[in-house]
Parts: C-alpha cells; structure tokens; sequence
C-alpha cells in the first residue's frame, strides 16, 4: 500500500498539488513565444523623425572623424595652449576657447566683476566668465553630478543630444512650410552648415537652436504659451536670444492685431508669451549688474573685454572692403575663415529672396532677418561668422526644398561629399585656422 502511494505521488506532474495537472510548461511556452514576437516600438509621433535624425546622425559622425583625421595630420594641436586650441588628445579642442569657459562655470560657478585695466587699448577690462550665460553650464553640472561623467563628458553629451533636438526641431519647422522630404533634407543641411563644428563641441549653439527651433514651432502651431517659456529659457542661454524673443513677441502682437487671427488664437496666449519671453534674459543681465555693482556691466563686459558691441555694421565694412583688396588691416584678422565668411555673407542676398518666395511665417522671417542683422551689425570676429549664422536655420529652408526633389542616389553623393568636405570648413578652419 504505501509503495502504490509513493508511485502514485512521483508519476504525478511534478510541482502540481494533489495530483492536479501543471500549466507551467504551457505557460514557459507562451512566454518564450511573446518574447520571440515583441519589437520595441515608436510612439507613431516619432516615426516621421527617424530619416531626419539618421541623415544628421550620420553626417556628423563622418564629418567629425575627418576634423580627427586632419588633427592628428596636422599634430598642431600638441603644441597649443590647452585653453586655446591645443590638448593631450584631439577630442580635447573641442573644449577650448569659449568650451573652457562653459567649463570654468559649471565647475566654480560665477565670481561677477569688472577690472579695469586702464589704457585706450582694444580690451580695457579683465575678461570674465559671466559673459557666458547660465543654463548651458548648469546643465552640463547637472548631468555630471547626476550621471558621474567628468564636467567635459558631460558638456559634449548636452550637446550632443540638444543637437539631436535642434535637428528634430528644424525639421518639424520645415515639415509645416515645405513637407517631410524636404524637412529631412533641412536636418541632414544643417549637420553640414558652415560653422557646424560647434554642434558637438563644448558650445552652446546646439542647445540654443533646439530652443529656437521649437520654439518657432510653437508659435507656428499656436502654441503659445510653450512658445513664451522656450524664449524665456532661451534668455538664459545666450545674449542672441534677443532675436528669437523679439520674433516670438512680433509674432504674437500681429496675431492680437489682427481680429480673425484673435478670435482663433485668443488673446491670454500671446500676450502671456509676449510678456514671459523677455524675463530670463533681462533678468540674468539685471543679476550681473546687481553683483557688479554696475547697471549696464554686462555690456560694459562685453564691449571693453570682449571688443564685442553693436556698431551698426561699420567693423563687417571694413572687413569686406579689406578682403576685396587683399588685405587684413581689420581687427581679428584669420585668411582662411575669413574668406569662407566672406561667402556666406555674399551668399545671404540669395538665400534671403529664396526663404522669402517660400513665404513663411512672420516668425521665421523675424527670427532669420533679426540674427543676419545682429551678426553683421556687431563687431566680432569676422571669421566667425559661419558660426554666428549657424542659428539661422531657416535660411535652409529653400535649398532644403530644392534638393528634396532630387532622388535618393543623387543625395547620397550630395551628403556624402558635404560630410566629408565639412570636415574641413566646418569643423578644423574654425578650431584650428581661426578662433571659434
């Protein structure tokens, strides 16, 4: 009797209590089988931006392996200061200049003040690091504190991904005014632009368009109130937010102007993105002067420590008319960006008449017109131009139209000899031939 008992225990299924049938093998099966079937998934809202942030992926990608080739080439960067050029490792140029002051920020912070140097020089007062606004800085220790990355690791992926969003962006801007394709084709432009270096480097550029861009979108949408926060975040960004938030508030006066537009958009929206988007810039220049000492010692700043101010366009003059002759007889002279601005800025007339036949919105137009005014009306290194210029991306939006018309083997040579190309002009003339 109990050795049946036993037989009738171990020939049951095993782990079944009393005797019942087990499902787990049914079960394992299932499980195996819903594993071998699942595929990660998009939301349908991010498919369309897959080829544009591939296209701009990837022609990046190629055009920063060729600035690593012609340093290592070169091998100049060994020689130079690591704050102006140089480092240890080629990667290291990428947080020089302007980088090492991003960096400085975000590891100490801000010691606001104005030196006097005394003299009737071109720099009458001691440089100082609240030239460089806050949020890009702020993010980059935030991310190091939040990941354990190193303080430059961290700015190279803040900018990284910002230009991962800028690309989104300006594709979405474009999507509205000329269709995906051509969208595309804007993204895959602007990982080629003169002065695209910057887009993964230690700089703020890429956060700054990743900003504009949507925020453009947003007014374009009618979205306003995401339209007067993005300029407000944009104001602690960079000084040239000015432009977008005075787009943005253009935009949004023409729409309570007129009273067919009114009735669509009412009226809380835009004149809440009118009265919000000036707050941060105004308010971080108001907090220099407050631990200055000095109302206006942003400026001040910028002008005697910089040799950077509004001269309507008088310093552009005299470079144009210095290049046309074969000289350099102008302030921050570098021949070789120097001559590659020069074309861009002959190029603007052109490129101007072509983004106005596409007619876009009044905020692009304002956003555009304003940042090709303020970058030619200011003396700054010439030189660095293309990279000023690099937040116009609208002025994409007609050649990006033209080329989405091509087929498929003729923009692969197109993208593959731009890449390729820009490797040289965007990335090495700027870090390298210039100052960036």
């Amino acid at each position: 009797m109990d050795t049946a008992a036993d037989d009738t225990v171990t020939d049951g299924p095993r782990g079944a209590p009393d005797g019942q049938p087990d499902d787990r093998p049914e079960r394992s099966w299932r499980a195996w089988r819903t594993w071998r079937t699942w595929r990660p998934t998009l939301p349908d809202g991010a498919r369309p931006y897959l080829p544009a942030l591939a296209l701009y992926g990837v022609t990046k990608l190629v055009g920063l392996t060729v600035f690593a080739s012609l340093l290592e080439y070169a091998g100049d960067y060994k020689g130079k200061n690591p704050r102006f050029g140089g480092g240890a490792h080629w990667w290291d140029v990428l947080a020089t200049w302007d980088g090492w002051w991003y960096l400085q920020v975000a590891e100490h912070g801000y010691s606001p003040s104005l030196v006097r140097l005394g003299g009737d020089g071109l720099f009458t007062v001691q440089q100082n690091s609240v030239a460089f606004f806050p949020l890009y800085p702020a993010l980059i220790r935030m991310v190091s504190e939040t990941t354990g990355l190193g303080l430059y690791g961290s700015g190279i992926l803040v900018s990284v991904v910002s230009s991962f969003v800028a690309a989104a962006g300006i594709f979405a801007v474009v999507r509205l005014v000329a269709g995906a394709r051509a969208g595309t084709v804007a993204a895959g432009l602007w990982a080629v632009a003169p002065g695209a270096g910057v887009e993964w480097a230690v700089y703020s550029e890429s956060l700054f368009v990743a900003i504009a861009a949507w925020a453009c979108y947003a007014v374009m949408t009618g979205r306003w109130v995401t339209a007067g926060l993005l300029a407000f975040t944009a104001g602690l960004n960079r000084p040239t937010s000015a432009v977008l938030i005075g787009a943005v508030g253009l935009a949004a006066l023409v729409t309570l102007a007129r009273p067919a537009t009114r009735r669509e958009h009412g009226v809380r929206g835009p004149v809440y993105a009118m009265a919000v988007a000036p707050l941060g810039l105004l308010s971080y220049i108001a907090w220099v002067g407050y631990r200055t000492g000095e109302a206006t010692a942003y400026f001040t700043l910028q002008r005697e420590g910089w040799a950077h101010f509004f001269d309507y366009g008088a310093y552009t003059l005299d470079v144009l008319r210095n290049l046309a002759v074969g000289k350099g007889d102008y302030h921050f002279a570098f021949s070789t960006p120097d001559l590659l601005s020069l074309q861009l800025v002959l190029a603007l007339p052109f490129l101007i008449a072509l983004m106005l036949r596409e007619k876009p919105p009044l905020v692009l137009v304002a956003y555009t017109l304003a940042t090709i005014i303020t970058v030619l009306g200011t003396q700054q290194m010439f030189g660095n131009t293309m990279r000023y210029l690099l937040p116009a991306f609208p002025l994409l939006l007609a050649p990006a139209a033209a080329l989405s018309r091509l087929k498929l083997p003729s923009l692969v040579v197109f993208f593959s000899t731009a890449a390729l190309a820009s490797g040289w002009y965007a990335h090495y003339v700027i870090f390298e031939l210039g100052v960036p």
